[in-house]
């Protein structure tokens, strides 16, 4: 078998006919032309390039695709699809016809699909046109979801639950990433005590939960952004110069200007947040062994360039691996109430 890991959240097209309050929404296709327009991508130019190249190569007897998101129409009905759900590959219709008939064309042998991100299992068919039921199946999808749920707050959730409720994700919180955020600095300096930490931007649910942490792990948290958008936790520490923040900082830290549900504020966002981009100047103002991070997925050329993220002082791929031991880590420490090593 040979395996092909896609990312098609860092560099796809910003999505179409959002909700009200913003991020993605279930949608008419005949009511957002905008979602037929065939420049969008869920990949990028040079990741679609990368896959075709690869599928020219492969000999395999298996191929199995895994991405991040539902690769198979959302609407399963009878009859022409009236239901896009426009945060997956429905809100990019010509993405998903280049991917597929690039398999076609090259013969692909047995493609599989991996998805997630909608809250229930489905093995599906894959077709070029899922609303004629004599198209030729050209892959099959295995789409699963985890066990979050953001449908309550976690202290709604806690109160009525008799297991331990784990704080995933919030608009206000992030405190698995900040656990991946210590382990990896601690891999990389040895210890966490006295180490400067500069983020920088918007100040987030990934801002908040690192002060948080830091404090606890008795590090120096400093959060440069624009006035009105610190964190919302007391006592941290906030400066409105960037340059002032990275000042013999140890990692310089930074997130998405434009989180979910966000959309409706994306240019404000971006004229506000120009002076606060960590690129090669901001990076010289620390010192030469400080290291990057993000917790991805980024878009290159705002919150951060390409040429510090993709460059030798970044740890973001060591961050995005440490995810898993930490999660792991937290599920024992609950299940066995042992939280010390």
């Amino acid at each position: 078998a040979r395996f092909y890991l896609l990312d098609d959240r860092q560099y796809r097209r910003w999505q179409v006919c959002p909700r009200r309050a913003g991020g993605g929404a279930i949608v008419d296709p005949t009511r957002c032309p905008q979602i037929d327009d065939a420049e969008r991508s869920m990949l990028g130019a040079r990741q679609e390039a990368w896959l075709a190249r690869a599928f020219e190569a492969s000999r395999a007897r298996w191929n199995v695709i895994a991405q991040q998101t539902l690769m198979a129409q959302f609407d399963r009905d009878p009859g022409e699809a009236r239901r896009f759900w426009t945060d997956g590959w429905d809100g990019y219709p010509a993405a998903r016809h280049r991917l597929l008939g690039e398999m076609q064309a090259k013969s692909l042998d047995n493609p599989i699909v991996i998805g997630g991100d909608v809250h229930y299992h489905a093995v599906t068919d894959l077709k070029l046109d899922f609303d004629d039921a004599r198209a030729p199946v050209i892959a099959t999808e295995f789409c699963g979801t985890s066990i979050t749920s953001q449908s309550f707050s976690p202290e709604r959730i806690a109160a009525a639950a008799k297991a331990p409720v784990i704080n995933a994700l919030t608009d206000d919180h992030h405190p698995c990433q900040a656990l991946a955020d210590l382990l990896t600095l601690r891999e990389r300096f040895g210890h966490l005590e006295g180490l400067r930490v500069a983020y920088v931007g918007d100040g987030n649910n990934v801002a908040t939960s690192l002060v948080e942490a830091g404090a606890l792990a008795g590090m120096d948290v400093v959060v440069a952004c624009p006035p009105g958008y610190e964190p919302k936790v007391g006592g941290a520490r906030v400066v409105h110069d960037p340059r002032e923040a990275v000042a013999d900082a140890d990692a310089v830290y930074t997130d998405v200007w434009v989180s979910m549900g966000e959309e409706s504020e994306r240019e404000e966002r971006l004229r506000t947040m120009e002076p606060y981009r960590v690129d090669q100047a901001l990076m010289a103002a620390a010192r030469a062994d400080t290291v990057f991070m993000h917790c991805l997925p980024a878009h290159r050329g705002e919150e951060v360039t390409a040429d510090v993220i993709d460059g030798p002082q970044s740890v973001v791929w060591q961050q995005a691996e440490n995810r898993l031991p930490t999660e792991e880590a937290l599920l024992l420490a609950l299940v066995s109430r042992r939280w010390k090593a």
